[in-house]
């Protein structure tokens, strides 16, 4: 257990510390308001039909796409990295899935929760009952899902699309992980995302997807920690020196699938 680093809070009056707090609120309203705006754009969104007869592999066998939806109108997919070469899944999807418990309050909302990953189903059953988790996780395994919807990126597959950026734009914006350009030694990078699609009878709408930084308000309890002092303990964080960087950060070097912690 690591103590704080320095630079904590001023310590204050009661009534100082309520008059900081409501200048903080009013910035909160204005986040608040500027989400909800956000929001709507998003259902705003065109959708797009979706042709292919895609097919997963699940616990009862190769379902379509539209049973993943289970008879609800909506569907929102978590693309989980667990390429079908590894051993295990992807520590930082791992610590996104642990924090997924019942799906009841999506459910009455007509919603319903699926991963799927390339790895093929028997992987993803195991893995799945060493962790713990109840959430159903499907095999794209041999089809061109994952590519189609940029969470496995080749070109010699599915054209390059990576945060929205095509190659051309990558040559000169550069790609996450090297500042560079797409290379073909990335072939075959996975990559976490969210996708959500909409069933309108028996025809399926992709509405939504979203990557990297996109999809961290499901990752490491994240929404709980941006209450607190210490806040997320990484070393990007204001105000600097507060807190000794854990390293748990998406990608960090102490993140761990969720049952290799020692707490």
């Amino acid at each position: 257990m690591s103590a704080p680093a320095g630079n904590l809070p001023e310590v204050v009056s009661r009534e100082q510390w309520l008059a900081a707090r409501r200048e903080l609120l009013a910035q909160e309203k204005e986040l608040t308001r500027a989400r909800d705006r956000v929001n709507a754009a998003r259902r705003r969104l065109p959708m797009v039909r979706v042709d292919e007869p895609y097919t997963f592999e699940g616990p009862d066998g190769t379902v379509s796409l539209l049973d993943l939806f289970e008879g609800r109108p909506q569907l929102v997919l978590h693309h989980f990295m667990f390429a079908p070469e590894w051993d295990q899944a992807c520590a930082s999807c791992s610590s996104a899935a642990d924090g997924i418990g019942r799906l009841r309050q999506l459910h009455v909302r007509n919603t319903t929760l699926v991963a799927v990953s390339r790895a093929p189903y028997p992987k993803l059953a195991a893995f799945r009952e060493r962790m713990g988790w109840q959430f159903p996780w499907y095999s794209s395994y041999g089809t061109s899902f994952n590519f189609d919807f940029h969470a496995t990126l080749d070109d010699r597959v599915a054209p390059v699309l990576l945060h929205f950026r095509t190659e051309d734009e990558l040559a000169e914006a550069g790609t996450p992980w090297t500042n560079g350009p797409w290379t073909p030694g990335m072939r075959g990078s996975e990559l976490p995302g969210i996708s959500a699609f909409l069933r309108v009878g028996d025809e399926v709408f992709h509405t939504y997807s979203t990557y990297g930084r996109g999809i961290e308000d499901f990752h490491n309890g994240y929404h709980y920690l941006d209450l607190t002092a210490l806040g997320r303990q990484e070393a990007w964080e204001e105000p600097k020196g507060r807190a000794t960087p854990l390293g748990l950060h998406v990608g960090g070097p102490a993140m761990r699938v969720p049952d290799e912690y020692e707490t």
